[in-house]
This record gives structure tokens, C-alpha cells and sequence, in this order.
């Protein structure tokens, strides 16, 4: 039986997360070519792809980084086949060189890349607004607010895509990707997974004499555009008044929120802007000389805002502006409460709502790694190694939440694939020993050519690649080093240690880093070496073994009754921070449920033991 989300029953309706709302609405239009790389708030949309893809007719596949994501995708809309790329915003960084180049030489089969923007910071280093990148290429961008809107929306703009030639952005954020909303099935179209490549150098060969005259059609085909946003469905006038409100994004469901209970919709005028670039100035002006104040409700930057400002100045027009200040912040998610409150400044409606305040005094959760995450072990001896002496460079993965004590793990990052890379020059900056940190995954997406550089320049540096059999952080995606898939084997497995000694490494290592003397040996050999070296620690996440490969302990770690309270028990609890551990009216307690069986704890209980029996 086929999953839901590929039903040919149009009409039925079902309760969906945005994600899968996105997916449905590729489904719907014919999507042939899905490509990506996992990264929250993406990454349900691949992820679904992914799992209903053995009864679906479309090609699917995780990319080892986004800029290849955004390649393949390329490859494919250039064919002629309907695509679909999925990222989270810093993913553009990574895409932005094809990322520009698509733009400027078209997509003839219709191109989607999903940007799944982070305001707040939910899981991610920074929370860039990447419609600046869709005015900075010359992408059409589009922002939908609901659950039904992303289904609908992704299934008309992907045929948009194909009819205009040009490549579009889908840009969401964290509270749409992760809504949950009822969604009405339309007819599915079929699935073009084939395409034929229609050579034309003269404009798919971006020269500089080819790309100076696409650059000129990318700037003509905007305005056509802009014109068929004027009247697009997506970009909506209601209500009546002289105060107004121009909301994008997830901003418009706030603000529809706030008008319903306040029984308001009628009393103020309101623009919804799902087609949010090239903006539909005509329509906006329209809407402006209507009104005397105008409140604009984006996320982020004040993109919007700018450019109603703009439209006010050359045209004359008298009409106050609510933007960024002391209301609408410029950095973090909006909320009911925030458009609540400036809906009240604006239309002198005193706010008598309740509002529910946080409970005070609530212990903090701070992050930490799963019981028997092998990466505690990999870190626990690292650190008895090298203690405060080195610096620890670290990247984007579960291993950054080794950053607080008593792990001490993380130093400085920057980005994915950079800790070797950084790391080096740190190294050579400082003469201090660097320890750099980075999982398979991530070393596949870009920790390679920075191995690579290490190599060729004759860095010192200790790369220790923590090798958990999965793409643990964002759901247990497949990489090019997995053996097993959620679906299935990998028939196509590239062997990191292989890679590495291509890369021109001698001084190589692997171990089990839950083997905490074979583990400690390796390091101290290391540690007497100097130059590019690498500690392969290969052990899987314990969540992903249960899930997708049903191994279950065989037996979990106890603490006999008599020695619940000897210090060398607590010393572990102290130097671990396994979240099994607790201690209860001055014992050890080991929470069964939620211990691996690891037995890391017991090895280095015995390893205090030993060292004490020694000294006395």
C-alpha cells in the first residue's frame, strides 16, 4: 500500500506538517528530480522523500553538501525535468556559487530551492535572512503562512518555474516547516523524470559574453515577473480602514490570529504577501494611498519595509510607518504576542489578553549527548590526553554539544568543514597543539578539502573524524559511509580511512572510541607525533543502532549497592555527564531505561580503581 502523501484521491484531507505539505504539493506537480542535504528546519522534505520514494516515480538522493544538492538539481531542470532542491538557509552559502549561475542561465524544466530560514536561532549558528539572497540572484520568492498554503503553493510555482525558465525560492521558516495543518488533496500530475538536454552554449555557457546578455534577460524577465505578481492569488487585500498592515511569512498567520480574537478583521485594512519578490509595487501602492499608517510584519530584515519606504518617497505619499524599533525587533521570531501588541499601539485597542508566564525558578535542561554516544568517549579521552593544553576545534554535528564541562570539547567554529581547516590556522598562528573534531557526514560535505590543504602545506594538526554510522543531528540520514539506510542496505559504501590516505594522511588510526584503552593508546602515540593525523573513531549512535539496526544491549550498567557512594563512582558521574547517571541522598543510581549498555563507565571505574590501588 502506498503512503498517503502519493494518493491519487483528490478532495480527500489530511492533517500535515509543513514539510510534508511541500511534499505533497511536489507531488502534485509532476516533481521528477528531488535533491538535498539534511538540515533542520529542512529536513522532514527530504526525509519523506526519501521514505515514500520506493512507491513514488520520482529520482531522489541525499547530496554529500549542498552546493553538489544544488548542481545535480541544476543538471536535471536544465533537462527539462520538474526539481526540487531542499536546505536550510546557511545551506545557501554553501549552494550560493550555482546558486547565482542559475539564475542568469534559466532552468528550463522548472526549478524549487527551498531555503528553510532559522529565526531565533532554533538550531543553527546564525539566523540570516535569505531573501536577501533571492533579491542578490534575481530568484522569485515566495513565503507561505499555513500548511495548505505550502502544499498548494509549492505545486503552482513549480509549474511557474517551468513556464518563466527561471529558477524560484521557496523561502519558510522554522514555524511553518514545523506546523502541523489540515491539508486538501488535489489531483497528483505525473511524474516527468525524463528530460532531454537542448544544447544551447550561447546561453547555458555563462562566458562573460554570454553572461553580460543573460544578465540583461534576467533583469526583463524580473519585471515580467513583477507584473504577474501584481495579480498573483498569493498577494491578498482585505478589511477597510486607514490603518493598514502588510505581512509576510509566518507574520500572517500572527496577524490573522490577533485580528480573530480582537473581532478586528474588518476594521483594518491588510495586505498578505505570499509572492514576496519582485514585490507587486503597483498593487502596494494601491494599498498605501488607502491608508494613513502601515504597519510592516516580516520576520528579519526590513526588506519590505525598504522597499514600501521607497515606494512613499517617490511617490509623495503621506503615509506614517510602523517597521523595526521598539515593537517589531529586527533578530528573532515574532510571535501573537509581539503583533498583539503593536496592533494595540496602532489602533489604541487596549490588550486584555492573558498571557501565560513562564514558570519561574525551573531547573535549566542544558544540551548534552545521548547515553552512550560514543563522542563522549571519544572526548573523555581526548581530554585526558591533552587536558587545557590544546585547543579544540570543532563543526557542525551532535559533537557540538560536547562544548560545556565537563567534556570541554568545543573552542571555536565556524562552519560545516571547517575545524580542519581553522584549525590549522590556529596551529600555525599559535604553535599550540589543536585538536580538531568533525563527524563522517560532515567530513564528506566539506571536511575533504581541508584535509587535504592540511597535507600540502605541512600542517600539525590532530583530526579526530567521529564516525557514528549516520548523519546523527538532523534524523539519521544516510552518507556516503553508512551501511545501513532506513530503507535498505547501501550498495555504494566510500570508506573514510580510504579517503584519507588518499588525501596523502600516513599517520592514521582507528578505533572504537567505547574502548577507552585502545582509544587512549592511539592518542598518546599521537600525541608524541607531529603533522596531519588522523584518529578514525568508529562507533554507531546508540539511537540510530536501536532504531534501523535493532541492536539492543545486552546488558545495562550497575552500580552494586556498597558502592554507590565510593568516589571513584562519583568521579565518573562528575567527568561523564552521562544523562543515565544521577545521584540520589549521595549514590550513584543508573537509570536502566535510558543506559546503552555501553559499559564506558565501568572501564574507567575500573581504571580509577586501578590507579588508586597503584598510588597506595
Amino acid at each position: 500500500m502506498s503512503h498517503p502523501l502519493l494518493s491519487k484521491s483528490p478532495g480527500e484531507q489530511h492533517l500535515l506538517l509543513g514539510n510534508e505539505a511541500i511534499v505533497r504539493g511536489a507531488v502534485e506537480a509532476g516533481i521528477g528530480f528531488v535533491s538535498c542535504y539534511p538540515g533542520t528546519p529542512s529536513s522532514e522534505v527530504p526525509d519523506t522523500f526519501f521514505r515514500i520514494s520506493p512507491d513514488a516515480d520520482y529520482y531522489f538522493e541525499y547530496s554529500v553538501n549542498e552546493k553538489v544538492a544544488m548542481e545535480v538539481a541544476g543538471g536535471a531542470a536544465l533537462s527539462g525535468v520538474p526539481t526540487m532542491v531542499t536546505m536550510k538557509h546557511v545551506g545557501v552559502n554553501v549552494a550560493a556559487d550555482p546558486f547565482m549561475t542559475l539564475a542568469y542561465i534559466g532552468t528550463p524544466g522548472g526549478l524549487i530551492v527551498l531555503s528553510a530560514d532559522d529565526p531565533g536561532c532554533h538550531s543553527s549558528q546564525n539566523e540570516q535572512d535569505n531573501r536577501y539572497y533571492a533579491r542578490l540572484a534575481g530568484f522569485p520568492c515566495f513565503e507561505p503562512a499555513t500548511a495548505q498554503e505550502a502544499k498548494d503553493m509549492t505545486r503552482d510555482i513549480l509549474a511557474m518555474s517551468a513556464r518563466w525558465e527561471q529558477p524560484v525560492m521557496l523561502r519558510t521558516t522554522t514555524r511553518v516547516n514545523h506546523l502541523r495543518g489540515p491539508v486538501a488533496f488535489d489531483e497528483p500530475a505525473p511524474a516527468r523524470t525524463k528530460g532531454e538536454f537542448k544544447k544551447n552554449p550561447m546561453r547555458f555557457v555563462p562566458i562573460p559574453a554570454v553572461a553580460r546578455k543573460r544578465h540583461d534577460v534576467l533583469l526583463k524577465k524580473l519585471e515580467e515577473i513583477r507584473e504577474e505578481a501584481e495579480t498573483s492569488p498569493w498577494n491578498t487585500e482585505s478589511g477597510s480602514g486607514k490603518v493598514g498592515f502588510i505581512a509576510s511569512g509566518i507574520a500572517r498567520a500572527y496577524l490573522n490570529d490577533v485580528l480573530l480574537e480582537a473581532d478586528a478583521k474588518d476594521e483594518v485594512r491588510v495586505l498578505e504577501l505570499g509572492f514576496t519578490y519582485p514585490l507587486p509595487t503597483k498593487k502596494i501602492l494601491s494599498f498605501l494611498n488607502k491608508v494613513e499608517k502601515v504597519v510592516i510584519l516580516e520576520e528579519l530584515e526590513p526588506l519590505v519595509e525598504n522597499e514600501v519606504r521607497t515606494l512613499i518617497q517617490k511617490n509623495g505619499l503621506s503615509v506614517e510607518i510602523v517597521g523595526k524599533g521598539e515593537m517589531l525587533p529586527v533578530q528573532g521570531e515574532y510571535s501573537t504576542v509581539i503583533v498583539r501588541k503593536v496592533f494595540g499601539a496602532v489602533t489604541g485597542r487596549e490588550d486584555t489578553h492573558a498571557h501565560c508566564d513562564m514558570e519561574q525558578g525551573l531547573p535549566m535542561r542544558p544540551p548534552n549527548l545521548c547515553a552512550g554516544c560514543p563522542h563522549r568517549a571519544a572526548f573523555y579521552a581526548v581530554r585526558e590526553t591533552y587536558g587545557d593544553e590544546a585547543v579544540y576545534s570543532s563543526d557542525i554535528g551532535c559533537y557540538t554539544l560536547g562544548i560545556l564541562p565537563p567534556l570541554k570539547a568545543a573552542d571555536f567554529l565556524l562552519c560545516m568543514g571547517s575545524s580542519v581547516s581553522s584549525g590549522t590556522g590556529v596551529s600555525k598562528a599559535t604553535g599550540q597543539p589543536v585538536v580538531a573534531y568533525i563527524g563522517d557526514s560532515t567530513f564528506y560535505h566539506s571536511g575533504i578539502t581541508g584535509l587535504i590543504n592540511a597535507v600540502f602545506n605541512g600542517h600539525d594538526l590532530l583530526l579526530v573524524i567521529l564516525d557514528n554510522r549516520t548523519t546523527a543531528m538532523t534524523g539519521h540520514q544516510p552518507n556516503p559511509g553508512v551501511d545501513t539506510t532506513f530503507i535498505g542496505p547501501n550498495p555504494n559504501v566510500v570508506d573514510i580511512e580510504t579517503i584519507v590516505r588518499g588525501c596523502g594522511v600516513t599517520q592514521v588510526k582507528k578505533v572504537k572510541p567505547l574502548n577507552h584503552k585502545a582509544t587512549k593508546t592511539a592518542l598518546d602515540e599521537f600525541k608524541a607525533m607531529s603533522g596531519v593525523r588522523v584518529l578514525i573513531a568508529v562507533d554507531p549512535c546508540p539511537l540510530f543502532a536501536k532504531r534501523a539496526l535493532g541492536k539492543k544491549p545486552v546488558q545495562t550498567a550497575y552500580v552494586p549497592k556498597e558502592h554507590a557512594a565510593d568516589q571513584e563512582c562519583l568521579d565518573v558521574v562528575a567527568d561523564l555527564a552521562c544523562p543515565a547517571f544521577s545521584i540520589q541522598d549521595g549514590n550513584v543510581v543508573i537509570d536502566e531505561t535510558t543506559c546503552s549498555g555501553c559499559m564506558f563507565c565501568v572501564q574507567l571505574s575500573s581504571k580509577i580503581k586501578a590507579r588508586k590501588r597503584s598510588l597506595s
